[in-house]
């Protein structure tokens, strides 16, 4: 049949016509989608895990068990996903396993632009890349026949535009492998010998797999009439080559881009006057073809920052772009803000109302940097807050400890908060964490997590005591506070940045936007007592805005959190 579907959802369908039966993944846009559309399938047991890098052994284990397996991140998941990944790449399988990641070219949802296809050769592990989403579904299945055959995890890497672009998908029936018997190994222990052994066998793997490269069907050569120009080129861009060049160019399709072909491309330059290399990011395939000794075009003709469009691409080749309409500059900017309502926003606005450094984390919380509450200082990666704020306590001392904290949302400090913590703790600087739990993993669209207290399928499922945990790891100073409340959060941080030890402050409310939240009426403004100081502007509500010098509340976006009538000095709210 024929469905047209979102490049996510179709590797979920390739995932199931395969017959995995295990994924356990860490939501990550632009990849969280493929494990909550496997979670459709009740053939496929599917889970949320702390991190990646659980996930990816998790996974891992399955695959012992004899049943295919797979995971899914983004592409700086794939960071933490990274000790055992290169193990698993020495050490082998019992099934398939298949690593799906997803790059986000341009950053628009990520703080880096790393190039994922750097794993692929580090790990020296194969990784396919599709270029739409029948190649999506297709490439997972050629994927875990790969991991079979060549007893490697295969990597899969999908770009933001191949994720979440849609396109005709032909579905086919499950098949589903027979389980295959666990045996006992004695050599599948990493150690000494056994991992200089191992060594060998994948530098032997790496040489059957270029081979392999030279004549499978997920490389193929386009031929056109013109041979004057010949693109060798991956992913979404082979879709813009094909867009603004035409049905006539000659073009190299790579989809298996580690390891990379040699003869094959040998061939085809020998069959074109020049060769442009058209990639996005790093230069991986162009510096592959410098190596064979082949005179290309790269990264001195399109760039090495951001993401690809037909428009770049007819730039850079010193085409005429085609006519268009186009938007007038003087529409205004519509930056990201926390909803109305946001439980985070009150937090923010005491912590920069103390002029606290605040060392920020990953998550939706992480736009409490932007204006007008200008709030927090960094971010990292996911925990860096406690571990960060440790390090610059501990450079400073009691000068930062007394004006310092970390913010850290509930998903994340199961991540890879606790370790910082724990680490805060056992080595004694006097810093305050707050944990932002707000019930949900909010940045990628309302996930599950280890404190909810439900699973990805939204069944109940053991709950994390956030309160307890802090105890355990050391902590004797814990509290909890409601965001809403600025009186007692304002209380809570002047307190526990005074205290002479650790301290943890738990931020609890639920996301406004939970399914089923029961919210209170919308506040209004009596225009008689507004003065039109816009202090009720400062906390950068989207419910709230000035009008004819009066403070006007939205009723249609106002949920009544009131946070703005404690910041009133004319109880005009």
């Amino acid at each position: 049949m024929k469905e047209l579907m979102l490049g996510n959802k179709a590797v979920a369908r390739g995932l199931y016509e395969a017959g995995c039966k295990v994924i356990s993944s860490y939501p990550g846009t632009p990849s969280t989608e493929i494990t909550e559309e496997a979670a459709a399938y009740n053939e496929i047991y599917c889970e949320w895990a702390p991190n990646e890098k659980v996930a990816l052994e998790v996974a891992h284990g399955a695959t012992l068990g004899g049943v295919r397996a797979a995971c899914a991140m983004k592409h700086v998941g794939l960071n933490v996903a990274a000790d055992p990944l290169f193990t698993i790449s020495y050490q082998g399988l019992n099934a398939g396993l298949v690593v799906c990641v997803a790059d986000d070219p341009g950053m628009h949802s990520s703080q880096n632009e790393q190039d994922s296809r750097h794993y692929a050769i580090a790990a020296k592990l194969p990784m396919l890349e599709p270029s739409d989403s029948e190649e999506s579904r297709v490439f997972v299945k050629k994927a875990f026949e790969m991991s079979e055959k060549f007893n490697t995890p295969v990597l899969l890497k999908m770009v933001t535009r191949v994720a979440h672009s849609q396109s005709i998908v032909d579905t086919e029936e499950r098949v589903e492998p027979d389980r295959v018997p666990y045996v006992k190994d004695p050599a599948k222990v990493m150690m000494t010998l056994n991992s200089r052994n191992a060594h060998i066998r994948v530098e032997e793997r790496t040489k059957a797999l270029i081979e392999y490269a030279e004549s499978t069907e997920l490389n193929r050569v386009e031929m056109g009439e013109d041979t004057s120009v010949g693109i060798i080129t991956d992913s979404t861009s082979y879709q813009y080559a094909r867009e603004v060049l035409g049905d006539k160019v000659s073009i190299l399709k790579l989809g298996m881009i580690n390891p990379l072909p040699e003869k094959l491309i040998k061939d085809f330059a020998q069959k074109v006057d020049k060769v442009i290399v058209l990639e996005e990011l790093d230069p991986i395939i162009e510096n592959h073809c410098k190596q064979l000794g082949i005179k290309v075009a790269g990264k001195d003709t399109f760039p090495i920052c951001g993401e690809f469009s037909q428009n770049l691409v007819r730039k850079c080749l010193g085409m005429k772009e085609p006519e268009h309409i186009t938007i007038e500059e003087n529409v205004p900017a519509r930056p990201p803000v926390m909803c109305a309502g946001c439980p985070h926003r009150g937090i923010f606005y005491i912590l920069k109302k103390k002029k606290c450094m605040v060392y920020g984390d990953i998550g939706c919380y992480t736009l409490g940097a932007v204006a007008p509450l200008n709030a927090m200082d960094l971010n990292v990666c996911m925990g860096a807050s406690c571990s960060g704020l440790h390090g610059f306590n501990k450079a400073i001392g009691e000068e930062a400890e007394s004006n310092s904290v970390g913010v850290i949302g509930d998903s994340t400090f199961i991540h890879s908060g606790m370790t910082g913590i724990t680490d805060i703790s056992y080595n004694m600087s006097n810093s305050t964490v707050i944990i932002l739990d707000n019930s949900i993993t909010g940045m990628t669209g309302h996930q599950q997590n280890p404190t909810t207290g439900k699973n990805l399928r939204g069944e109940p499922a053991g709950k994390v005591d956030l309160e307890a945990l802090c105890r355990a790891l050391g902590f004797n100073r814990v509290r909890v506070v409601d965001p809403y409340d600025l009186k007692a959060v304002e209380e809570a941080v002047t307190e526990e940045l005074a205290a002479k030890e650790p301290s943890i402050i738990i931020s609890r409310r639920p996301c406004v936007m939970i399914k089923g939240t029961v919210h209170k009426p919308p506040i209004s403004v009596d225009e008689s007592k507004c003065v039109g100081c816009k202090q009720c502007m400062s906390i950068g509500c989207p419910a709230i805005a000035v009008k004819d010098k009066k403070a006007h509340i939205d009723p249609t976006l106002c949920i009544g959190c009131k946070v703005c009538s404690q910041m009133c000095k004319f109880e005009a709210i």
